[in-house]
């Protein structure tokens, strides 16, 4: 019923707006086409429209005018279940016997993995602030909250595939703050449309734990609290340069964008003596705004990551996620997306938003978890908006 509501809410905000619009143009002003224009009582506004914004999986898709402070809220999920080896699937029963433990002659440390991860759920909490420090220069923050939590199946002893039980770990707290800004390279825009191509320069302070621990299950049966292994950690523990590019396109309603994103260690090691791989991430997408207050959005997204280089010395584990080799790899996946934006009254300039993807392909460095599907879901309010 509440949801039901506001889409009511957003629809009469947009319904009352529409028929503003008609008005004042037939009293001798420009048609509003469209893009960040409202005629109301004669004098020209700025409105928001549902594909001013890219599809909420996109961050730094757009910048402010300067004074502009807009305030963001992204909860995200992220569903893993199953192995891969590169792109094939692997059984559990055939990781415990034939994918030799990189840890194969210390103490208690058996000749195979004999832990085996099965289901993954990280879910984030995301707060973001967007401030126009002048047309061209956007500031930004954004710091996450992170919960993550996943499964194992122990085998008993050294060999076989007997199973002695299972086991959960988790972790959660803040994760890596980011800061920066975008900088607006190119600009035009006219009745019919326009485009947008912006620099972003982010960096990530390392404020996620990188030294979370928790109780495990072990082949002979032991319940040990221990290093959790790196995929279970919060940070990167080094500081990060995040670079990128996007540019935006739109031609009445009509939306495209493409966007390149990096994420390069500034540090060889951290702490506890190693660093994630660099990562790198394209994506493209395509929207049509049926109405100025709802847009659909169809996107490609594809990322690659390398293994992680170097060993934090605790982690020591009959497990593949104990292993930094066993990070990384190619993945694409398709997400669809939906956004909302409130045209006039109370949700004006509200804006919610949803994108739901999955892997169309995945070629890891495993044995490693794949992705089943990630999810979305957003709030932005531009207080300059409306």
């Amino acid at each position: 019923m509440a949801t039901a509501a506001i889409v009511q809410a957003f629809a009469f905000g947009a319904a009352a707006d529409s028929t503003q619009a008609t008005g004042a143009a037939s009293e001798g002003n420009p048609t509003p086409g469209s893009f960040d224009i409202l005629f109301a009582d004669g004098e020209a506004k700025r409105a928001p429209r549902a594909d001013g914004h890219g599809p909420i999986g996109v961050m730094g898709d757009h910048r402010h005018h300067e004074g502009d402070l807009m305030l963001s809220y992204r909860y995200m999920r992220m569903q893993m279940e199953g192995n891969l080896i590169g792109d094939k699937s692997v059984s559990p029963d055939t990781i415990v016997t034939t994918v030799p433990n990189r840890f194969f002659g210390r103490p208690m440390q058996p000749p195979t993995l004999r832990v085996v991860p099965t289901e993954m759920t990280m879910d984030m909490s995301m707060f973001g602030a967007m401030y126009g420090l002048t047309d061209r220069v956007t500031l930004t923050a954004m710091l996450p909250l992170i919960d993550k939590e996943m499964s194992h199946i122990t085998y008993r002893g050294p060999i076989g595939t007997t199973r002695l039980g299972t086991f959960t770990t988790d972790s959660e707290g803040i994760g890596d703050f980011v800061f920066g800004g975008l900088v607006g390279l190119y600009d035009s825009k006219s009745a019919e449309g326009e485009q947008h191509l912006n620099l972003i320069l982010n960096v990530s302070a390392p404020t996620g734990s990188i030294t979370e621990d928790g109780r495990v299950l072990t082949p002979m049966g032991g319940t040990p609290l221990v290093r959790l292994p790196y995929a279970m950690q919060l940070g990167s523990g080094t500081w990060d340069f995040l670079p990128g590019v996007t540019y935006t396109a739109r031609r009445r309603n009509l939306s495209f964008g493409a966007q390149y994103r990096g994420n390069f260690r500034l540090e060889d090691e951290n702490s506890e003596g190693y660093a994630l791989g660099d990562l790198h991430q394209a994506t493209g997408w395509a929207a049509f705004e049926w109405v100025p207050w709802v847009s659909n959005s169809v996107r490609l997204a594809y990322q690659t990551q390398g293994d992680i280089s170097g060993i934090d010395t605790n982690i020591v584990a009959p497990v593949q996620t104990a292993n930094p080799d066993f990070y990384g790899g190619d993945r694409l996946d398709l997400l669809f997306g939906v956004n909302l934006v409130g045209q006039s009254g109370a949700v004006c300039g509200h804006r919610l938003a949803a994108e739901f993807g999955f892997p169309v392909h995945q070629d890891l460095n495993g044995p490693q978890m794949e992705t089943d599907y990630t999810f979305t879901l957003g709030w932005q309010k531009a207080l300059g908006d409306c």
